[in-house]
């Protein structure tokens, strides 16, 4: 614990490359494209109305307008990234994680402490660092954890950093926050609830108020890794955070999402589509369809090990339901915000088509995985005519990242309808010069956001 904090008080701009610092911009506008996208979302006015509740003094603003106290702050923010799906991911063999959820508490924080835009980019760095190292040694998940138990470690960590405190001082933050957030993976498991996307907000802002209890001198547990009970226990092996490598790149090495699903559903989507295009198929075309994919793609979204997924009736269930994914896809030629409204979800025409959809696990592309989120998808249409797609990866994968004028085209898609197009450019621009300006000036933009939508999106997908 005591090598990590240090890590966290010694990281400094120079740790991040010019390639990984751009990187990391591009994953802020991407991050806000998602919290503006999900204004409309239909929990968020109830959730906006229960942080506005419990909300103390306001030292931070909300996207769509208003402040609140810091971990409220937080706790919004961070439910507006998760809601439509479309955030950044880090995969592994056991799991993977969302570095992208660190980025409301860090705003917040950053914003709370004053902070230049270029402290505000190194405490996004070092979280992204700390939950990408845990989560790239770790199983977490087939343990039956959840990743927000990295998250507790990344977010508290960087609020430390953003606050100014000591090596022993964030080593009570972090061990503090971690060690009540040890979260169960069943919360992906069916019937999936909205606490799924919400978990990750609650984790973040319990890491930001704990954060602050540590700057006013309460200690944590500082053998939460390798003491009795501790996660070295637990997880029957050593943490290593390897904190003598300083680099700060870890946000090279993640997957941004075109399609409003989990990260397994990305090529697969994108395999349907293109076949649809090609053939010029419709929904109404499609006797059945196969999907081959990789083992843990089957059992988090297929029907394996967490759930059967062939009724999902609301938005969470079919985000997380390759079938539902796959039919939406084939008659609607997108997945984006408006496949997953309940009524759309709901609906018998995709209720009818998804139950000719066939998820099956594939050796191959299991032996693959994270490498490649490799998938093949097979089409068979009423006339008798196949059409088949292998697809090893997809545009966002690292391995055909996606570029920041494609993120700038996301943030459009998704801001239209609440930012007019001069207040979209400012965004843009201030994320681009983000290590040139204060926070406050970005988070002024994000609440001049409108928090209600006037209009429709002119385009249907990315």
């Amino acid at each position: 614990m005591d090598r990590l904090a240090e890590f966290t008080v010694s990281a400094t701009s120079a740790d991040i490359s010019a390639s990984a610092g751009a990187t990391l911009k591009r994953n802020v506008l991407d991050s806000i494209a998602c919290a503006v996208g999900a204004l409309d979302g239909e929990p968020i006015g109830e959730i906006r109305a229960h942080a506005t509740q419990f909300s103390s003094t306001p030292t931070a603003t909300i996207v769509g307008g208003g402040r609140l106290s810091v971990d409220q702050a937080t706790f919004f923010n961070t439910v507006l990234v998760r809601y439509p799906d479309l955030l950044d991911t880090f995969l592994t063999e056991g799991g993977l994680c969302h570095p992208a959820d660190n980025f409301g508490g860090v705003l917040a924080v950053a914003e709370h402490a004053g902070a230049r835009g270029s402290e505000f980019l190194l405490a996004l760095a070092v979280a992204y660092e700390i939950q990408c190292r845990f989560s790239a040694q770790v199983p977490v998940m087939a343990r039956g954890l959840n990743h927000a138990l990295q998250l507790a470690m990344s977010t508290s960590a960087a609020s430390s950093k953003l606050l100014g405190l000591g090596a022993g001082a964030t080593a009570d933050a972090i061990a503090a926050a971690t060690v009540d957030n040890v979260s169960l993976a069943a919360v992906h498991a069916e019937p999936v609830a909205m606490w799924k996307g919400i978990s990750p907000a609650v984790t973040a802002m319990r890491a930001v108020y704990v954060t602050f209890l540590a700057a006013r001198g309460v200690t944590g547990p500082r053998a939460v890794f390798d003491g009795s009970g501790g996660l070295d226990q637990l997880l029957d092996r050593h943490v290593d955070f390897d904190t003598a490598d300083r680099d700060l790149d870890a946000v090279e090495q993640t997957y941004l999402k075109q399609y409003c699903s989990l990260i397994h559903g990305q090529a697969v989507i994108d395999a349907a589509l293109q076949i649809r295009t090609e053939r010029g198929l419709s929904g109404r075309d499609v006797d059945h369809v196969v999907v081959e994919v990789f083992q843990g793609a089957y059992d988090f979204a297929g029907g394996g090990s967490y759930g059967d997924k062939s009724r999902p009736w609301t938005k969470e269930q079919a985000d997380y339901n390759l079938k539902y994914l796959v039919a939406v896809a084939l008659l609607d030629g997108a997945v984006g915000p408006a496949q997953l409204e309940t009524e759309r979800v709901r609906r018998a025409d995709v209720q009818d088509l998804l139950t000719r959809v066939r998820v099956v696990a594939a050796d191959d592309l299991t032996a693959a995985y994270p490498r490649r989120t490799s998938v093949r998808v097979g089409v068979t249409t009423r006339e008798g005519a196949e059409y088949h797609r292998h697809q090893a990866d997809f545009e966002g994968a690292p391995t055909r990242p996606m570029s920041w004028e494609r993120v700038v085209e996301k943030f459009e898609w998704l801001a239209e309808p609440f930012c007019d197009a001069t207040l979209r450019r400012e965004i843009v621009t201030a994320v681009d010069t983000l290590d040139t300006i204060e926070v406050s000036e970005l988070t002024g933009l994000l609440g001049a956001v409108r928090a209600t939508a006037r209009g429709p999106r002119t385009r249907h997908r990315l």
